[in-house]
Protein backbone atom coordinates (compact mmCIF):
# COMPACT_ATOMS: atom_id res chain seq x y z
CA UNK A 1 0.00 0.00 0.00
CA UNK A 2 2.59 2.32 0.62
CA UNK A 3 4.42 1.54 -2.87
CA UNK A 4 1.21 2.60 -4.49
CA UNK A 5 0.64 5.89 -2.29
CA UNK A 6 4.06 7.15 -3.35
CA UNK A 7 2.87 5.90 -6.84
CA UNK A 8 -0.14 8.12 -6.91
CA UNK A 9 0.60 11.03 -3.96
CA UNK A 10 -3.11 12.44 -4.80
CA UNK A 11 -5.72 9.42 -5.68
CA UNK A 12 -7.44 8.95 -2.50
CA UNK A 13 -6.87 5.41 -0.70
CA UNK A 14 -10.51 4.40 -1.24
CA UNK A 15 -9.79 4.03 -5.12
CA UNK A 16 -6.46 2.94 -4.43
CA UNK A 17 -6.54 -1.09 -6.32
CA UNK A 18 -5.20 -3.95 -4.35
CA UNK A 19 -2.47 -5.48 -5.41
CA UNK A 20 -2.18 -9.47 -4.42
CA UNK A 21 1.70 -10.86 -5.64
CA UNK A 22 1.42 -14.70 -4.91
CA UNK A 23 4.42 -16.71 -3.60
CA UNK A 24 5.26 -17.31 -6.94
CA UNK A 25 5.10 -14.53 -9.59
CA UNK A 26 3.61 -14.51 -12.46
CA UNK A 27 5.60 -12.38 -15.35
CA UNK A 28 1.93 -9.71 -15.25
CA UNK A 29 2.98 -7.84 -12.18
CA UNK A 30 6.45 -7.86 -12.83
CA UNK A 31 5.57 -4.84 -15.15
CA UNK A 32 4.72 -2.32 -12.56
CA UNK A 33 7.72 -4.36 -10.08
CA UNK A 34 10.04 -3.11 -13.04
CA UNK A 35 8.43 0.24 -13.07
CA UNK A 36 8.74 0.92 -9.90
CA UNK A 37 12.40 -0.25 -9.55
CA UNK A 38 13.68 1.58 -12.52
CA UNK A 39 11.64 5.13 -11.88
CA UNK A 40 13.88 8.03 -11.01
CA UNK A 41 11.13 9.89 -9.72
CA UNK A 42 7.24 9.31 -9.01
CA UNK A 43 5.89 8.36 -12.04
CA UNK A 44 3.00 9.69 -13.90
CA UNK A 45 0.50 7.11 -13.88
CA UNK A 46 -3.33 7.27 -14.48
CA UNK A 47 -5.68 5.55 -12.37
CA UNK A 48 -6.67 3.32 -15.36
CA UNK A 49 -3.65 2.52 -16.55
CA UNK A 50 -2.84 1.77 -12.77
CA UNK A 51 -6.46 -0.47 -12.42
CA UNK A 52 -5.52 -2.09 -15.80
CA UNK A 53 -2.17 -3.53 -14.52
CA UNK A 54 -3.65 -4.64 -11.26
CA UNK A 55 -5.98 -6.40 -13.42
CA UNK A 56 -3.72 -8.09 -14.98
CA UNK A 57 -2.03 -9.13 -11.77
CA UNK A 58 -5.00 -10.68 -10.18
CA UNK A 59 -5.23 -12.82 -13.69
CA UNK A 60 -1.73 -13.81 -12.76
CA UNK A 61 -2.85 -14.55 -8.98
CA UNK A 62 -5.87 -16.94 -9.51
CA UNK A 63 -3.31 -18.78 -11.73
CA UNK A 64 -0.68 -18.70 -9.12
CA UNK A 65 -3.22 -20.20 -6.75
CA UNK A 66 -3.76 -23.02 -8.50
CA UNK A 67 0.36 -23.54 -8.76
CA UNK A 68 0.65 -22.83 -4.57
CA UNK A 69 -0.21 -26.44 -5.15
CA UNK A 70 2.78 -27.35 -7.13
CA UNK A 71 5.18 -24.96 -5.48
CA UNK A 72 7.36 -24.78 -2.12
CA UNK A 73 5.51 -21.91 -0.05
CA UNK A 74 6.85 -19.90 2.97
CA UNK A 75 7.63 -22.22 5.50
CA UNK A 76 7.42 -19.69 8.42
CA UNK A 77 4.97 -17.13 9.20
CA UNK A 78 7.79 -14.37 9.20
CA UNK A 79 8.22 -15.45 5.56
CA UNK A 80 4.65 -15.21 5.02
CA UNK A 81 4.48 -11.45 6.66
CA UNK A 82 7.87 -10.81 4.55
CA UNK A 83 10.66 -10.62 7.61
CA UNK A 84 13.99 -12.13 7.60
CA UNK A 85 14.91 -14.35 10.54
CA UNK A 86 18.46 -13.88 11.25
CA UNK A 87 20.71 -16.15 13.49
CA UNK A 88 23.97 -15.94 15.31
CA UNK A 89 26.86 -17.15 13.01
CA UNK A 90 30.37 -16.68 12.08
CA UNK A 91 31.46 -19.06 9.59
CA UNK A 92 35.00 -19.30 11.46
CA UNK A 93 33.56 -20.38 14.62
CA UNK A 94 33.20 -24.00 12.25
CA UNK A 95 34.95 -27.29 11.80
CA UNK A 96 35.87 -27.47 8.28
CA UNK A 97 36.09 -31.08 6.49
CA UNK A 98 40.01 -30.69 5.23
CA UNK A 99 40.99 -34.18 3.97
CA UNK A 100 40.43 -37.87 5.01
CA UNK A 101 43.25 -38.94 7.34
CA UNK A 102 44.15 -42.21 5.45
CA UNK A 103 45.25 -39.78 2.15
CA UNK A 104 47.47 -37.44 3.93
CA UNK A 105 50.71 -37.63 2.27
CA UNK A 106 53.70 -38.92 4.98
CA UNK A 107 56.56 -37.37 3.11
CA UNK A 108 55.08 -33.75 1.56
CA UNK A 109 53.00 -30.45 2.48
CA UNK A 110 49.43 -30.39 1.49
CA UNK A 111 47.89 -27.02 0.17
CA UNK A 112 44.68 -26.90 1.09
CA UNK A 113 41.52 -23.77 0.85
CA UNK A 114 38.79 -23.01 3.13
CA UNK A 115 36.72 -20.18 1.44
CA UNK A 116 39.91 -17.62 0.64
CA UNK A 117 42.24 -18.58 3.17
CA UNK A 118 45.17 -21.16 1.94
CA UNK A 119 46.22 -23.52 4.38
CA UNK A 120 49.00 -26.23 4.56
CA UNK A 121 48.76 -29.59 6.61
CA UNK A 122 51.62 -31.98 7.21
CA UNK A 123 52.58 -34.27 9.72
CA UNK A 124 55.72 -33.49 11.62
CA UNK A 125 58.47 -35.84 12.95
CA UNK A 126 55.99 -37.42 15.81
CA UNK A 127 53.50 -37.71 13.60
CA UNK A 128 51.38 -35.11 14.17
CA UNK A 129 49.06 -33.36 12.15
CA UNK A 130 50.26 -29.60 11.66
CA UNK A 131 47.87 -26.93 9.86
CA UNK A 132 49.62 -23.64 9.12
CA UNK A 133 48.60 -20.45 7.03
CA UNK A 134 49.90 -21.26 3.55
CA UNK A 135 52.56 -18.43 3.42
CA UNK A 136 55.85 -17.94 4.43
CA UNK A 137 56.07 -14.47 6.48
CA UNK A 138 59.46 -13.69 4.85
CA UNK A 139 58.17 -12.83 1.29
CA UNK A 140 54.49 -14.80 1.50
CA UNK A 141 55.58 -17.89 -0.80
CA UNK A 142 53.48 -20.45 -0.43
CA UNK A 143 54.58 -22.86 2.09
CA UNK A 144 52.72 -25.98 0.31
CA UNK A 145 55.27 -25.74 -2.75
CA UNK A 146 58.32 -26.58 0.26
CA UNK A 147 59.26 -29.95 1.58
CA UNK A 148 59.43 -31.45 4.98
CA UNK A 149 63.08 -31.92 6.25
CA UNK A 150 63.03 -34.04 9.36
CA UNK A 151 59.58 -33.16 10.03
CA UNK A 152 59.90 -29.38 9.85
CA UNK A 153 58.19 -27.53 6.56
CA UNK A 154 60.64 -25.53 4.70
CA UNK A 155 59.93 -23.17 2.63
CA UNK A 156 61.60 -23.78 -0.99
CA UNK A 157 62.15 -19.73 -1.48
CA UNK A 158 64.90 -19.43 0.59
CA UNK A 159 65.11 -22.27 3.38
CA UNK A 160 63.12 -20.86 5.98
CA UNK A 161 61.91 -23.47 8.56
CA UNK A 162 58.91 -24.18 10.53
CA UNK A 163 57.74 -26.54 13.13
CA UNK A 164 55.73 -27.01 16.23
CA UNK A 165 53.18 -23.87 16.79
CA UNK A 166 54.36 -21.97 13.82
CA UNK A 167 57.94 -21.17 15.44
CA UNK A 168 60.58 -20.62 12.56
CA UNK A 169 63.52 -22.56 13.90
CA UNK A 170 66.13 -21.99 11.12
CA UNK A 171 66.71 -19.06 8.59
CA UNK A 172 70.10 -19.94 6.33
CA UNK A 173 70.63 -15.86 5.17
CA UNK A 174 70.69 -14.91 8.77
CA UNK A 175 74.04 -13.93 10.45
CA UNK A 176 75.56 -16.92 13.31
CA UNK A 177 75.08 -14.57 15.99
CA UNK A 178 71.76 -13.20 15.25
CA UNK A 179 68.46 -14.47 16.94
CA UNK A 180 65.53 -15.24 14.69
CA UNK A 181 62.65 -12.61 14.45
CA UNK A 182 59.98 -13.47 16.87
CA UNK A 183 57.89 -12.29 13.87
CA UNK A 184 59.37 -14.86 12.12
CA UNK A 185 56.28 -17.31 12.59
CA UNK A 186 53.17 -18.44 10.76
CA UNK A 187 49.53 -18.31 12.02
CA UNK A 188 48.59 -21.60 13.09
CA UNK A 189 45.17 -23.82 12.89
CA UNK A 190 43.42 -26.18 15.11
CA UNK A 191 42.89 -29.86 13.59
CA UNK A 192 40.89 -32.68 14.79
CA UNK A 193 41.15 -36.19 13.39
CA UNK A 194 37.77 -38.00 14.02
CA UNK A 195 36.35 -40.82 12.45
CA UNK A 196 38.53 -40.99 9.30
CA UNK A 197 38.34 -37.27 8.88
CA UNK A 198 40.61 -34.30 9.28
CA UNK A 199 39.00 -31.53 10.78
CA UNK A 200 39.89 -27.31 10.80
CA UNK A 201 39.01 -25.24 13.15
CA UNK A 202 38.72 -21.50 11.25
CA UNK A 203 38.70 -19.25 14.09
CA UNK A 204 41.97 -17.31 15.22
CA UNK A 205 39.64 -15.72 17.72
CA UNK A 206 37.39 -17.79 19.42
CA UNK A 207 38.86 -21.23 21.16
CA UNK A 208 37.93 -24.74 19.42
CA UNK A 209 34.43 -25.90 20.40
CA UNK A 210 34.90 -29.49 20.51
CA UNK A 211 31.11 -30.27 20.34
CA UNK A 212 30.78 -28.46 16.90
CA UNK A 213 32.97 -31.46 15.50
CA UNK A 214 30.42 -33.66 13.92
CA UNK A 215 29.61 -37.60 15.01
CA UNK A 216 28.41 -39.89 12.79
CA UNK A 217 26.34 -43.09 14.59
CA UNK A 218 26.29 -45.34 11.73
CA UNK A 219 29.87 -45.16 11.11
CA UNK A 220 30.81 -46.11 14.46
CA UNK A 221 28.70 -48.83 14.29
CA UNK A 222 29.95 -52.79 14.45
CA UNK A 223 30.25 -53.80 11.11
CA UNK A 224 30.14 -51.14 9.43
CA UNK A 225 31.74 -50.87 6.33
CA UNK A 226 32.25 -47.78 3.80
CA UNK A 227 33.43 -46.54 0.94
CA UNK A 228 34.97 -43.12 0.65
CA UNK A 229 36.16 -40.61 -2.06
CA UNK A 230 37.40 -37.13 -2.43
CA UNK A 231 36.62 -35.08 -5.64
CA UNK A 232 37.32 -31.47 -6.21
CA UNK A 233 34.85 -29.67 -8.60
CA UNK A 234 34.51 -26.41 -10.21
CA UNK A 235 31.69 -24.75 -8.74
CA UNK A 236 30.51 -23.09 -5.37
CA UNK A 237 29.63 -25.65 -2.67
CA UNK A 238 26.32 -24.33 -2.10
CA UNK A 239 25.55 -25.48 -5.39
CA UNK A 240 27.49 -28.80 -5.07
CA UNK A 241 25.06 -28.93 -1.73
CA UNK A 242 21.84 -28.14 -3.67
CA UNK A 243 22.81 -31.25 -6.21
CA UNK A 244 23.86 -34.03 -2.97
CA UNK A 245 20.20 -32.80 -1.10
CA UNK A 246 18.45 -33.34 -4.64
CA UNK A 247 17.28 -36.87 -5.08
CA UNK A 248 14.66 -35.97 -8.15
CA UNK A 249 17.54 -35.67 -10.14
CA UNK A 250 18.70 -39.10 -10.22
CA UNK A 251 16.82 -41.49 -12.40
CA UNK A 252 17.63 -38.68 -15.37
CA UNK A 253 20.96 -37.58 -15.14
CA UNK A 254 22.74 -40.56 -13.85
CA UNK A 255 20.13 -43.46 -15.91
CA UNK A 256 21.94 -46.81 -15.21
CA UNK A 257 25.27 -45.75 -13.98
CA UNK A 258 24.25 -47.58 -11.03
CA UNK A 259 22.19 -50.43 -10.70
CA UNK A 260 19.75 -48.29 -9.27
CA UNK A 261 19.52 -45.54 -11.49
CA UNK A 262 16.84 -45.92 -14.17
CA UNK A 263 14.97 -43.23 -16.32
CA UNK A 264 11.66 -44.67 -16.05
CA UNK A 265 11.62 -44.46 -12.16
CA UNK A 266 11.15 -40.40 -12.39
CA UNK A 267 8.49 -39.53 -10.23
CA UNK A 268 7.01 -37.33 -8.06
CA UNK A 269 8.97 -37.18 -4.38
CA UNK A 270 7.12 -36.88 -1.04
CA UNK A 271 8.90 -34.89 1.72
CA UNK A 272 8.45 -33.77 5.49
CA UNK A 273 10.23 -31.72 7.29
CA UNK A 274 10.61 -32.76 10.59
CA UNK A 275 13.04 -29.63 12.02
CA UNK A 276 14.45 -26.46 11.39
CA UNK A 277 17.44 -24.89 13.35
CA UNK A 278 19.69 -21.95 13.09
CA UNK A 279 22.17 -25.05 12.37
CA UNK A 280 20.14 -26.66 9.53
CA UNK A 281 17.37 -28.69 9.17
CA UNK A 282 16.10 -32.54 8.64
CA UNK A 283 13.35 -34.47 7.79
CA UNK A 284 12.07 -37.53 6.19
CA UNK A 285 11.74 -38.33 2.08
CA UNK A 286 10.66 -41.02 -0.01
CA UNK A 287 8.94 -42.02 -3.90
CA UNK A 288 5.38 -41.52 -4.24
CA UNK A 289 5.00 -44.71 -5.62
CA UNK A 290 6.60 -46.33 -2.22
CA UNK A 291 3.43 -44.37 -0.20
CA UNK A 292 6.29 -43.94 2.77
CA UNK A 293 8.84 -41.66 3.61
CA UNK A 294 12.11 -44.61 4.80
CA UNK A 295 15.03 -41.94 3.90
CA UNK A 296 15.83 -39.57 6.38
CA UNK A 297 18.15 -36.46 5.51
CA UNK A 298 20.12 -34.08 7.99
CA UNK A 299 22.07 -30.73 6.63
CA UNK A 300 23.98 -29.68 9.69
CA UNK A 301 26.22 -26.42 9.35
CA UNK A 302 28.30 -25.18 7.71
CA UNK A 303 28.40 -27.50 4.98
CA UNK A 304 27.58 -31.55 6.14
CA UNK A 305 25.15 -33.16 4.33
CA UNK A 306 23.72 -37.00 5.53
CA UNK A 307 20.73 -39.26 3.99
CA UNK A 308 20.30 -42.49 6.18
CA UNK A 309 17.99 -45.29 5.85
CA UNK A 310 17.29 -48.30 7.96
CA UNK A 311 16.23 -51.73 6.53
CA UNK A 312 15.03 -55.17 8.15
CA UNK A 313 15.73 -57.98 6.67
CA UNK A 314 14.12 -61.74 5.98
CA UNK A 315 15.62 -62.62 9.50
CA UNK A 316 14.05 -59.70 11.18
CA UNK A 317 17.66 -58.70 11.47
CA UNK A 318 18.20 -54.16 11.42
CA UNK A 319 20.50 -52.76 9.05
CA UNK A 320 21.95 -49.76 8.54
CA UNK A 321 22.47 -47.66 5.30
CA UNK A 322 24.22 -43.70 5.59
CA UNK A 323 24.86 -41.60 2.56
CA UNK A 324 27.73 -38.84 3.80
CA UNK A 325 28.65 -36.17 1.81
CA UNK A 326 31.63 -33.42 3.87
CA UNK A 327 31.82 -30.69 1.59
CA UNK A 328 34.24 -27.69 1.97
CA UNK A 329 33.96 -23.74 0.27
CA UNK A 330 37.37 -23.93 -1.77
CA UNK A 331 37.23 -21.29 -3.17
CA UNK A 332 34.87 -18.68 -5.45
CA UNK A 333 33.20 -21.02 -8.08
CA UNK A 334 35.07 -24.13 -6.29
CA UNK A 335 34.31 -26.76 -3.66
CA UNK A 336 35.84 -30.81 -2.41
CA UNK A 337 33.71 -33.17 -1.57
CA UNK A 338 34.44 -36.14 0.97
CA UNK A 339 31.77 -38.82 0.09
CA UNK A 340 31.03 -41.67 2.19
CA UNK A 341 28.75 -44.51 1.41
CA UNK A 342 28.40 -46.82 4.48
CA UNK A 343 26.38 -50.32 5.30
CA UNK A 344 26.17 -52.90 7.62
CA UNK A 345 25.38 -55.21 4.97
CA UNK A 346 26.76 -54.83 1.63
CA UNK A 347 25.75 -56.89 -1.81
CA UNK A 348 27.54 -59.83 -2.13
CA UNK A 349 28.47 -58.73 -5.32
CA UNK A 350 30.46 -55.57 -4.06
CA UNK A 351 33.31 -58.06 -3.00
CA UNK A 352 34.05 -58.55 -6.67
CA UNK A 353 35.12 -55.24 -7.39
CA UNK A 354 38.16 -53.40 -6.70
CA UNK A 355 37.59 -50.17 -4.64
CA UNK A 356 39.28 -47.97 -7.60
CA UNK A 357 36.22 -49.50 -9.41
CA UNK A 358 33.80 -47.78 -7.48
CA UNK A 359 36.18 -44.80 -7.53
CA UNK A 360 36.06 -44.02 -10.83
CA UNK A 361 32.12 -44.67 -11.24
CA UNK A 362 31.62 -41.97 -8.44
CA UNK A 363 33.79 -39.51 -10.55
CA UNK A 364 31.69 -40.70 -13.16
CA UNK A 365 28.96 -39.47 -11.08
CA UNK A 366 30.03 -36.08 -10.29
CA UNK A 367 31.11 -35.81 -14.37
CA UNK A 368 27.00 -36.23 -15.51
CA UNK A 369 26.39 -33.18 -13.54
CA UNK A 370 29.46 -31.23 -13.82
CA UNK A 371 27.92 -29.30 -17.17
CA UNK A 372 24.84 -28.09 -15.44
CA UNK A 373 26.49 -27.14 -12.04
CA UNK A 374 29.02 -24.88 -13.46
CA UNK A 375 26.67 -23.16 -15.68
CA UNK A 376 24.70 -22.48 -12.93
CA UNK A 377 27.20 -21.86 -11.03
CA UNK A 378 27.50 -18.71 -13.84
CA UNK A 379 24.13 -17.93 -13.77
CA UNK A 380 24.48 -16.87 -9.93
CA UNK A 381 27.22 -14.94 -10.02
CA UNK A 382 26.17 -12.69 -13.07
CA UNK A 383 22.22 -12.48 -12.23
CA UNK A 384 23.51 -11.14 -8.72
CA UNK A 385 19.28 -11.95 -7.63
CA UNK A 386 18.16 -14.33 -4.62
CA UNK A 387 17.20 -18.31 -6.26
CA UNK A 388 13.65 -17.51 -5.32
CA UNK A 389 13.54 -14.98 -8.47
CA UNK A 390 15.54 -17.96 -10.54
CA UNK A 391 14.32 -21.24 -9.17
CA UNK A 392 11.02 -22.64 -9.76
CA UNK A 393 10.65 -25.36 -7.20
CA UNK A 394 8.36 -27.67 -6.97
CA UNK A 395 7.28 -29.12 -3.36
CA UNK A 396 7.40 -33.00 -5.45
CA UNK A 397 11.29 -32.74 -6.10
CA UNK A 398 12.90 -29.84 -4.79
CA UNK A 399 11.59 -29.13 -0.87
CA UNK A 400 15.48 -29.71 0.30
CA UNK A 401 16.70 -27.32 -2.11
CA UNK A 402 14.72 -24.50 -0.98
CA UNK A 403 15.07 -25.18 2.36
CA UNK A 404 18.74 -25.06 2.42
CA UNK A 405 18.61 -21.12 0.41
CA UNK A 406 16.19 -20.46 3.11
CA UNK A 407 18.91 -21.44 5.78
CA UNK A 408 21.34 -19.54 3.86
CA UNK A 409 18.87 -16.55 4.18
CA UNK A 410 19.02 -16.85 8.28
CA UNK A 411 22.91 -17.19 8.25
CA UNK A 412 24.58 -15.71 4.78
CA UNK A 413 25.20 -12.38 6.62
CA UNK A 414 28.00 -14.21 8.40
CA UNK A 415 29.28 -16.18 5.41
CA UNK A 416 32.53 -14.43 3.16
CA UNK A 417 29.56 -14.46 0.65
CA UNK A 418 26.22 -16.40 -0.09
CA UNK A 419 23.12 -16.82 -2.17
CA UNK A 420 20.12 -17.42 0.16
CA UNK A 421 16.38 -17.76 -0.69
CA UNK A 422 15.08 -14.10 -0.84
CA UNK A 423 18.81 -12.64 0.32
CA UNK A 424 22.02 -12.49 -1.90
CA UNK A 425 25.42 -11.25 -0.39
CA UNK A 426 27.97 -11.43 -3.60
CA UNK A 427 31.81 -12.17 -3.93
CA UNK A 428 33.31 -8.49 -3.74
CA UNK A 429 35.95 -10.04 -6.23
CA UNK A 430 34.30 -11.97 -9.05
CA UNK A 431 34.96 -14.98 -9.40
CA UNK A 432 36.82 -17.37 -12.31
CA UNK A 433 33.93 -19.41 -13.80
CA UNK A 434 35.56 -22.84 -14.64
CA UNK A 435 33.14 -24.37 -17.69
CA UNK A 436 33.18 -28.61 -17.98
CA UNK A 437 34.37 -29.41 -21.22
CA UNK A 438 32.49 -31.58 -22.98
CA UNK A 439 32.52 -33.84 -26.18
CA UNK A 440 36.28 -35.12 -27.40
CA UNK A 441 38.15 -32.10 -26.26
CA UNK A 442 37.02 -33.38 -22.54
CA UNK A 443 37.89 -36.84 -23.24
CA UNK A 444 41.55 -36.02 -24.79
CA UNK A 445 42.44 -34.01 -21.99
CA UNK A 446 42.21 -36.29 -19.51
CA UNK A 447 43.53 -39.37 -21.57
CA UNK A 448 47.02 -39.03 -20.78
CA UNK A 449 47.80 -36.65 -17.15
CA UNK A 450 50.88 -36.25 -15.59
CA UNK A 451 51.81 -34.18 -12.44
CA UNK A 452 55.41 -32.62 -12.96
CA UNK A 453 58.35 -34.32 -14.26
CA UNK A 454 60.85 -32.88 -17.77
CA UNK A 455 58.28 -32.64 -21.38
CA UNK A 456 55.36 -33.12 -19.02
CA UNK A 457 52.53 -31.69 -21.52
CA UNK A 458 49.20 -32.00 -19.19
CA UNK A 459 49.07 -28.90 -16.37
CA UNK A 460 46.53 -29.39 -14.10
CA UNK A 461 43.05 -29.15 -15.16
CA UNK A 462 40.38 -29.33 -12.88
CA UNK A 463 38.15 -30.67 -15.27
CA UNK A 464 39.94 -33.94 -15.25
CA UNK A 465 39.10 -36.68 -13.56
CA UNK A 466 43.16 -37.23 -13.08
CA UNK A 467 43.35 -33.83 -11.00
CA UNK A 468 39.99 -34.03 -9.51
CA UNK A 469 40.33 -37.20 -7.55
CA UNK A 470 43.51 -39.40 -8.64
CA UNK A 471 45.95 -37.07 -7.07
CA UNK A 472 43.36 -37.21 -3.76
CA UNK A 473 43.87 -40.86 -3.64
CA UNK A 474 46.22 -42.81 -2.22
CA UNK A 475 44.82 -46.11 -3.78
CA UNK A 476 43.60 -44.58 -7.18
CA UNK A 477 47.31 -43.34 -7.33
CA UNK A 478 48.88 -46.16 -6.70
CA UNK A 479 46.67 -48.71 -9.08
CA UNK A 480 47.47 -46.31 -11.71
CA UNK A 481 51.07 -46.59 -11.45
CA UNK A 482 50.86 -50.40 -10.49
CA UNK A 483 49.09 -50.50 -14.35
CA UNK A 484 51.30 -48.26 -15.90
CA UNK A 485 54.16 -50.10 -14.99
CA UNK A 486 52.51 -53.11 -15.94
CA UNK A 487 51.68 -51.69 -19.79
CA UNK A 488 55.30 -50.93 -20.03
CA UNK A 489 56.45 -53.64 -18.55
CA UNK A 490 54.16 -56.37 -21.13
CA UNK A 491 54.53 -53.84 -24.10
CA UNK A 492 58.69 -54.82 -23.61
CA UNK A 493 57.70 -58.46 -22.99
CA UNK A 494 55.48 -58.07 -26.78
CA UNK A 495 58.13 -56.76 -28.62
CA UNK A 496 60.72 -59.06 -27.50
CA UNK A 497 58.59 -62.08 -28.03
CA UNK A 498 57.93 -60.93 -31.22
CA UNK A 499 61.34 -60.98 -31.98
CA UNK A 500 62.25 -64.48 -30.78
CA UNK A 501 59.12 -65.41 -33.02
CA UNK A 502 60.92 -64.02 -35.85
CA UNK A 503 64.30 -65.50 -35.38
CA UNK A 504 63.97 -68.82 -34.14
CA UNK A 505 63.38 -72.06 -36.69
CA UNK A 506 61.12 -74.64 -35.15
CA UNK A 507 57.29 -74.11 -35.61
CA UNK A 508 56.44 -75.20 -32.11
CA UNK A 509 58.63 -72.27 -30.94
CA UNK A 510 57.05 -69.49 -33.28
CA UNK A 511 53.75 -70.68 -32.38
CA UNK A 512 54.99 -70.21 -28.59
CA UNK A 513 55.98 -66.73 -28.86
CA UNK A 514 53.74 -65.48 -30.74
CA UNK A 515 50.80 -67.23 -27.93
CA UNK A 516 53.12 -65.18 -25.87
CA UNK A 517 53.08 -61.80 -27.78
CA UNK A 518 49.14 -62.14 -28.10
CA UNK A 519 48.84 -62.62 -24.36
CA UNK A 520 51.14 -59.29 -23.91
CA UNK A 521 49.24 -57.48 -25.91
CA UNK A 522 46.25 -58.67 -24.07
CA UNK A 523 47.29 -57.70 -20.60
CA UNK A 524 48.64 -54.16 -22.52
CA UNK A 525 45.15 -53.38 -23.98
CA UNK A 526 43.59 -54.53 -20.15
CA UNK A 527 45.82 -52.35 -18.57
CA UNK A 528 44.94 -49.58 -20.67
CA UNK A 529 41.09 -49.85 -20.68
CA UNK A 530 41.90 -49.87 -16.60
CA UNK A 531 44.28 -46.40 -16.58
CA UNK A 532 41.26 -44.95 -18.65
CA UNK A 533 38.49 -45.86 -16.35
CA UNK A 534 40.50 -44.36 -13.51
CA UNK A 535 41.63 -40.89 -15.92
CA UNK A 536 39.28 -40.56 -18.66
CA UNK A 537 36.00 -38.18 -18.62
CA UNK A 538 32.61 -39.61 -19.05
CA UNK A 539 31.31 -37.73 -21.80
CA UNK A 540 27.25 -38.68 -22.90
CA UNK A 541 26.84 -40.85 -26.34
CA UNK A 542 24.89 -37.21 -28.12
CA UNK A 543 28.62 -35.30 -26.86
CA UNK A 544 30.83 -38.37 -28.52
CA UNK A 545 31.78 -37.82 -32.58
Amino acid sequence: MAILQSILPSTPLSKTPVLCFSQNPSNSHLKLHHFIKNSNQKPKLSFNKLQAIASDVAVGSSVSGEEDEVFVGPSSQAEVRGEREVADYDWTEEWYPLYLTKNIPEDAPLGLTVFHKQLVLFRDASGELRCYEDRCPHRLAKLSEGQLVDGRLECLYHGWQFEGEGKCVKIPQLPAEAKIPKQACVRTYEVRDCQGVVWVWMSQRTPPNAKKIPWFENFARPGFQDVSTTHELPYDHSILLENLMDPAHIPISHDRTDWTAKREDAQPLLFEVTERTERGFAGWWGKESEKSMLNFLRFEAPCVLSNSRELVDEKGEKHYFTGLFLCRPSGQGKSMLIVRFGTTKRSPLAKFFPTWYFHQNASKVFEQDMGFLSSQNEVLITEKVPTKKLYLNLKSSDTWVAEYRKWMDKVGHGMPYHFGHSTISPPEVPAVVEHAPAGLVAGLSAQSPAKGGLGTMYAPNWANRYFRHVIHCKECSGVLKAFEAWKKALSVIAVLSTGFAILVSGRQWKALWLVTTSLCLAGVYACSAAIALNTTNFIRTHRRL
